[in-house]
């Protein structure tokens, strides 16, 4: 199965880990020494599972998830060359003055980067993504400081977050790189990525809040596709309490087929996102030790199509059409 990743990072594992949780409260607050140790044990634990590659962003608890992260490479001293790092930037979180809002703009992206590296105590990220769509994107100021990043040696590739097949092509069209990864919301709970193409046409269809073709346009173009929420809060691994019939349906289905597979629930979750031919990398941020090895067994799943098929319908609570 192609796995666009690998053309950055042959190294780079399946499964991603996201450090959003890393670092305590979103406060200025220092970081303690149990938010230490509760971010190493999940570091640790991710490194023991065979996870290599690292999701960050520069407002994640205001900077202390990359700060603790840096933090945990000093003290592991795991060669930089071993590890994938990316990093967000692109949101500006409200103010006692201003209001929380999106910034494309050379000056903060630069500044953003800059910051990021100085947390992390590294050289360059390997990947940058543009956190949120900015409505008020110059594709040309941002092609311009891409370029000044790349050839400073700080960051090595680019891509997005929750943007549209659209909005991918107006800001490729001026970049002399390829975007080369796309991180979206998608998990067997929120499928409605699958929705927009079974539904073509159809009055149903109307109802579907994602981009049509987006997810074909990453795979025309070797677009990485990254999925975040993609255990869905664990609604179907004993995370969260089912909030529907649905939910509850597919919840004991999980169950049922993890007995099958002789493999935790988070495993079988994860696995129907792998399934696609998209090769989609999930993106997991828990804590827990257990629930970080449970999620590196989905790269052990290749679940039947019948099987697959079972957990869609299940959880759109009808049939195909």
């Amino acid at each position: 199965m192609n796995f666009p990743l690998q053309a950055l990072f042959p190294a780079a594992s399946r499964l991603m880990y996201g450090c959003m949780q890393l670092g305590g409260n979103w406060d200025s607050s220092s970081l303690s020494r149990e938010q230490h140790q509760r971010a190493f044990a999940a570091l640790d634990a991710a490194i023991e599972a065979g996870i290599n590659c690292f999701d960050h962003a520069d407002i994640y608890t205001l900077g202390k998830s990359e700060q603790v992260f840096g933090d945990y490479l000093r003290q592991a001293a795991i060669p930089r060359e071993q590890l994938f790092i990316q990093s967000k930037c692109g949101i500006r979180l409200a103010t006692a003055t201003e209001p929380g809002y999106y910034d494309f703009s050379a000056g903060h992206i630069r500044q953003s980067v800059e910051a990021s590296l100085q947390r992390l105590g590294c050289d360059y990220l390997d990947l940058l993504l543009l956190h949120r769509p900015d409505p008020l994107m110059q594709p040309t100021e941002v092609a311009a400081v891409f370029s000044e990043l790349y050839q400073q040696g700080k960051v090595k590739a680019f891509g997005v977050s929750n943007m549209a097949w659209p909005q991918l092509q107006l800001l490729q069209q001026a970049l002399e790189m390829p975007l080369v990864a796309n991180q979206l919301e998608m998990s067997l709970a929120n499928y409605h990525w699958l929705e927009e193409g079974i539904l073509t046409g159809m009055p149903a269809g109307s109802e579907c809040h994602f981009s049509a073709g987006t997810v074909e346009y990453c795979q025309l173009n070797r677009i990485q596709l990254q999925a975040w929420g993609s255990l869905a809060q664990g609604v179907f691994s004993g995370g969260r309490f089912p909030r529907n019939d649905a939910e509850k349906a597919t919840a004991r289905l999980v169950e049922q087929l993890a007995g099958e597979y002789q493999k935790p629930a988070e495993a079988i979750v994860l696995a129907w996102l792998m399934r696609h031919p998209s090769a989609i990398q999930p993106v997991i941020g828990s804590c827990s030790v257990r629930r970080i090895h449970a999620c590196q067994q989905a790269t052990q799943v290749e679940l039947s199509r019948a099987h697959w098929y079972a957990l869609y319908t299940s959880i759109r609570a009808a049939a195909l059409p």
